[in-house]
């Protein structure tokens, strides 16, 4: 009897053990395998902490792990030894709207280690009417695009459609919404009218637009009061928006512009973003200090403002920026008609010449017109001054350098120029202070096709690398660990993005692997549509859009909505 029960009890425990490996073995095997583990890699997170080592394992586009993951079953392994591994890099002001539908892998964002992009400045993609297409037609004709949309949600669809090689996100401009109710005329908006551009951009928060911005430099912006601005700003404060600006002077009233954008922060209850932080013309040279100490001190009374910057002493814009406001009252047609008037051209002059601080006259802040170099031109007949300063055209065609600006702006409003009127130093410290994100300010190109015809500024293909090559380990006026928070952290807290910007468990996989010691931009103003160099690996949602430094094709981008949206 007892023989019986011992070999009853043997039995047990042998079917229990069997049991316990049956159930083990199966457990294992529902374990699902990682996509990617990245691996020996120094990992800095984006929260400006110091590197550490480990493994990031990648499932279904997301970040499942990090730690030792050399057990974890797996279909790819990147050994990243000798290389940081960062989240990737977000653009907080990047133009891309429509060269995404030229180029949708946009090589010169993905080259930099960009993963995501936030553009709409002041002039947005949407909304539209045809009165905008038709004024608008000859950029659009440019880039072979037919603008088949009216609406943000209608453009998200089109470029969901046909595939993202970087992450979007775009607010709705107040330009835009002006432009759809007032048209390009120096008017005020009725209450009516201001009631319509409201909902304007209450319905492009529901579409997913992430907040209203302005830039206020170029017209019809100027011609918009504080009143309104407030106004739209507040629409979009119920939806949870940001309020982003190019604010209305950079240069010699430079402080009275940002209490401007202080104020529509505070009655707009709206938490704000200075664009490309500046100053702006030779003689305001050395003003940053005050920049930073009024930013700094709005900040301490509760104000929440912060700015980003591109880190170069040129800026770039649009050329008819150097024409006085008044002069741009019912659009470029009517620009033009007046640069062809003599004695309106003579006013024109006359207002260039003369030191203001009604509006940003930027041919006040230019050293001379060897500091003007034309970038973009939409009429053909132009393409040969690409890549030339305004003092040698001037020369060649035996004209005042005043009278060629003039005559290339009969020839084509819509000429761009790179404009060389910042000092180093004040780029410097704006880089450096905490709240400073960073900015491309250019839209994706490429060095091949209808984008690489143009000239831009070399911030289109630089800005990231060039950061961490310049003021990183060259200058070390910053750490890399503080410029990485600067390019992933500090601006996905900025814009909400709550599930980006850090590399920890159960955020979007968009990462960058690269080699610190080496890194390094190549576009420079002569010769700037070259790829940066150093970017081994670019992950977007967890898909490589660079492979071992080699474009891949892949269009693993994603909308990127805003709190308000409503699907």
């Amino acid at each position: 009897m007892n023989n019986n029960i011992q070999i009853t009890s043997t039995a047990i425990r042998i079917l229990v053990f069997l049991a316990f490996l049956l159930l083990t073995s199966f457990a294992f095997a529902q374990t699902p395998s990682l996509d990617l583990v990245i691996t020996h890699g120094h990992i800095i997170d984006g929260t400006g902490s110091p590197w550490y080592s480990g493994d990031l394992g990648i499932r279904d586009g997301k970040i499942a792990a990090i730690g030792n993951l050399s057990a974890a079953p797996r279909k790819r392994t990147i050994d990243a030894a000798g290389k940081v591994v960062a989240p990737g890099f977000i653009d907080m002001l990047g133009q891309s709207e429509l060269t995404i539908l030229v180029d949708p892998r946009l090589p010169s964002k993905i080259f930099q280690g960009i993963t995501s992009e936030i553009t709409g400045e002041g002039g947005s993609i949407a909304p539209l009417n045809d009165a905008i297409i038709q004024s608008d037609r000859q950029g659009y004709e440019h880039f072979k695009i037919t603008p088949d949309w009216r609406t943000f949600r209608q453009y998200f669809a089109r470029l969901e459609k046909q595939g993202m090689g970087i992450n979007l996100a775009s607010y709705v401009g107040a330009t835009q919404v002006r432009r759809m109710v007032l048209g390009d005329d120096d008017k005020q908006p009725t209450l009516a009218q201001l009631e319509q551009m409201q909902a304007l951009v209450r319905e492009a928060m529901k579409d997913g637009t992430v907040g209203v911005s302005t830039s206020l430099e170029y017209a019809p912006a100027p011609y918009a009061k504080t009143e309104e601005l407030i106004a739209l700003a507040t629409e979009a404060s119920k939806s949870g928006g940001i309020y982003s600006t190019h604010m209305r002077d950079e240069s010699a009233s430079v402080l009275e512009a940002i209490d401007e954008a202080l104020r529509i922060g505070r009655e707009a209850h709206i938490p704000v973003e200075i664009w490309h932080i500046k100053v702006a013309g030779k003689d305001n040279w050395g003003r940053m200090p005050e920049v930073v100490a009024k930013i700094n001190a709005a900040r301490a009374a509760g104000a929440d403002v912060s700015a980003d910057t591109y880190a170069y002493t040129a800026w770039y814009n649009g050329f008819s920026a150097f024409i006085p406001p008044w002069a741009h009252d019912g659009g470029d047609a009517k620009l033009v008609e007046r640069l062809k008037d003599p004695v309106t051209r003579a006013r024109i002059r006359k207002d260039m010449l003369a030191p203001s601080k009604e509006w940003d006259n930027e041919w006040q802040e230019i050293p001379g017109p060897d500091a003007i170099m034309i970038g973009a031109v939409e009429n053909p007949a132009l393409a040969p001054l690409l890549g030339k300063r305004l003092s040698e055209i001037a020369k060649s065609s035996n004209k005042d350098p005043m009278d060629a600006l003039f005559d290339i702006l009969i020839q084509d409003p819509s000429t761009e120029v790179a404009v060389f009127g910042m000092s180093q130093p004040d780029v410097t410290l704006a880089l450096q202070q905490p709240w400073v994100a960073i900015d491309n300010d250019s839209e994706g190109t490429s060095p091949e096709g209808i984008l690489g015809q143009s000239h831009p500024h070399p911030r289109a293909y630089g800005t990231f690398p060039r950061i961490l090559a310049k003021y990183v380990r060259e200058e070390k006026v910053l750490t890399l660990e503080d410029a990485i928070r600067k390019f992933s952290a500090l601006p996905a807290q900025r814009m909400r993005l709550t599930d980006r910007g850090v590399l920890k468990a159960g955020m979007w996989a968009d990462v960058v692997i690269f080699d610190p010691a080496t890194v390094h931009d190549r576009a420079t103003f002569d010769n700037p549509n070259q790829l940066s160099e150093g970017m081994e690996y670019v992950l977007i949602n967890g898909v490589p859009v660079i492979d071992q430094g080699k474009m891949t094709g892949a269009l693993p981008g994603k909308v990127l909505r805003g709190a308000g949206y409503v699907p």
